[in-house]
């Protein structure tokens, strides 16, 4: 059974981690984030880390590329507008992270698209959609087992 400070610890992390999830588009530092829940950012990153299994950068660069896959896909805005709307204010930066996740550069994602078709149950189009964190990938051939 976990102690009382584990359980505070938890709270403070799942409140962290909402907050991304909801303010991905926002200003987000770690001093900004470690103030909302009264820590230092030291600590939340090493207690974010050891919860999550990531840093919280790496979990909101997720959010924000999770974000531009939707709007590369059903808009026409380009990749620097796509970049400043979910928060990133580096298209450099934004673009090494989204291939990183992704393993293809923006552009080519929009012109080659998700590998799902219409009438695809919606849990097997978000597998195929999502991108790829905690080094889940075992080998350049990502998919459905």
């Amino acid at each position: 059974m976990s102690s009382g400070v584990e359980l505070d610890t938890l709270v403070r992390m799942r409140r962290v981690r909402d907050m991304m999830d909801r303010d991905f588009a926002q200003p987000l530092d770690l001093a900004a984030l470690a103030r909302a829940v009264h820590v230092s950012p030291g600590h939340l990153s090493r207690q974010f880390r050891r919860a999550y299994g990531e840093t919280p950068h790496s979990y909101l660069m997720t959010r924000r590329v999770e974000r531009a896959m939707t709007l590369l896909r059903t808009t026409d805005l380009t990749v620097t507008e796509i970049a400043i709307a979910v928060g990133c204010q580096s298209l450099g930066t934004f673009t090494t992270r989204f291939t990183e996740l992704v393993g293809v550069p923006p552009g080519r994602y929009r012109t080659q698209g998700a590998p799902f078709r219409e009438g695809m149950l919606p849990c097997i189009a978000r597998r195929l959609t999502r991108p790829i964190r905690n080094r889940e990938a075992a080998g350049p051939d990502v998919g459905l087992s």
